[in-house]
């Protein structure tokens, strides 16, 4: 059986669009095991995805010696060790810990001392979305060809890991005939432009009117940032959810929402995977566009201002207006076409 390390430490959307390289790698070589390397905050994402089966903490991992490093990763008896992110010290950790097959791009100098195959690769000007780009490091493997992104997206799949806590399943069971349980999601913790707040809370107020139950979601800082607005909103609001979840419940709390309406981030990406109503705000500029970062998902979506490759956003990314020229009214019209989703699961 081949063991498989899939290293991805960045953050968690990004985690989720490499989601396809672990459930790929299924299907190229049937019963192999595949281990993601990954961050403290994305070991739920990995528990929750069908086609990783182990994770290696780097955060914990970092805090050893460098021959305990060596040797964390000589345990794995790993076949293959693919950098679908970039990272010089597990790159050379890799080389030695002597895994056979080591696969990089050929655009970061050091996988030319590291890895054992190199893969042409450009992300900054490719037109392919983000997850394509990620499975075309495993050419070396005998991936032979670009998957169309439909096809991608079946492979983008998680499921909650732990049940919902009873308090959020009552709050959530609350609705009526005809409601749906929304989730906005206003913060990126910038890495992501913002629709912004007074655009988000125009939405709150419209679905509010519209009979809908509206839920805000965020870190506890994020909270904190938002308190004025959230007290401002609060008549509106079926609940304020910021710094309320762990990832595993946050993962739970979507899983049985209906939707979520977000920036370009981490919960845009895990509602998609998660196969909620997912609607992505977007700006046109490369490479933040949807045609890179869009959320997949059997019912994802995205609403981008058509003014493609706007240079004010690149000149002038405070003063650029695309991204909050997206109408509220567009965005609701969006969810009012929405149907009202069984909870998550395989």
């Amino acid at each position: 059986m081949k063991t498989f390390l899939v290293s991805r430490t960045d953050a968690i959307g990004d985690v989720v669009l490499t989601l396809p390289v672990c459930g790929q790698l299924k299907k190229l070589f049937p019963g192999c095991r595949v281990v993601l390397l990954g961050r403290t905050y994305t070991q739920a994402i990995a528990a929750a995805c069908p086609w990783i089966d182990d994770f290696i903490n780097v955060d914990e991992l970092r805090k050893l010696t460098q021959p305990a490093q060596v040797q964390a990763l000589q345990q794995q008896q790993a076949d293959v060790l693919l950098h679908i992110f970039p990272d010089k010290h597990l790159a050379s950790l890799g080389r030695q810990a002597r895994i056979p097959m080591r696969i990089g791009t050929r655009n970061r100098w050091f996988h030319w001392l590291t890895c054992t195959h190199r893969v042409v690769l450009s992300r900054r000007h490719s037109p392919l979305h983000e997850a394509q780009l990620n499975l075309e490091l495993l050419r070396p493997l005998g991936y032979t060809g670009l998957m169309p992104l439909a096809a991608v997206g079946e492979l983008v799949r998680l499921a909650p890991i732990e049940p919902l806590a009873h308090q959020w399943q009552h709050l959530l069971a609350q609705r009526q005939a005809g409601q749906l349980n929304v989730i906005l999601h206003p913060r990126s913790r910038g890495s992501a432009r913002e629709w912004g707040l007074v655009n988000f809370g125009t939405l709150v107020r419209m679905l509010d009117q519209a009979g809908h139950r509206v839920f805000i979601t965020g870190t506890a800082a994020e909270g904190e940032e938002l308190r004025p607005w959230l007290t401002e909103h609060a008549p509106f609001l079926a609940g304020d959810m910021t710094g309320q979840l762990t990832l595993p419940q946050l993962l739970a709390f979507i899983g049985t929402a209906d939707g979520l309406v977000a920036n370009s981030t981490g919960p845009l990406h895990m509602a998609a995977a998660l196969g909620r109503q997912a609607l992505g705000l977007y700006p046109p500029i490369r490479p933040m566009h949807p045609g890179r970062w869009a959320p997949l998902g059997p019912h994802a979506e995205y609403l981008v201002f058509n003014k493609p490759d706007c240079q004010e956003c690149r000149q002038a990314p405070a003063a650029c207006s695309c991204l909050a020229a997206i109408e509220p009214v567009e965005v609701l019209n969006r969810i009012a076409a929405w149907n009202s989703l069984p909870p998550a699961g395989f």
